[in-house]
């Protein structure tokens, strides 16, 4: 029984694989692409839409004020009551 679903596992992909693209190319003047750009790290964050650039800061914002409503919390410096 196992045997017959590893055969039709094997048989029949559900997706057809065209291989991963190669990250760590070299580009054409033989240097790393990683190297050769200064705001690479950049790269992640400037390639999004505007609109998710504006998601990502307003949660990065909420995020800020919860902590710091916390530590006020926290430290008593706000009071609820």
């Amino acid at each position: 029984m196992l045997d017959n679903l590893r055969d039709d596992a094997d048989a029949s992909p559900l997706y057809e694989d065209d291989g991963l693209p190669d990250f760590l190319e070299v580009d054409m003047g033989g240097r790393d692409r990683r190297t050769n750009d200064s705001s690479g790290f950049l790269k992640p964050i400037l390639d999004l839409s505007p609109l998710q650039r504006f998601i990502i800061a307003v949660m990065l914002f909420m995020t800020v004020c919860l902590i710091g409503s916390m530590l006020l919390l926290v430290t008593q410096r706000l009071a609820i009551f």
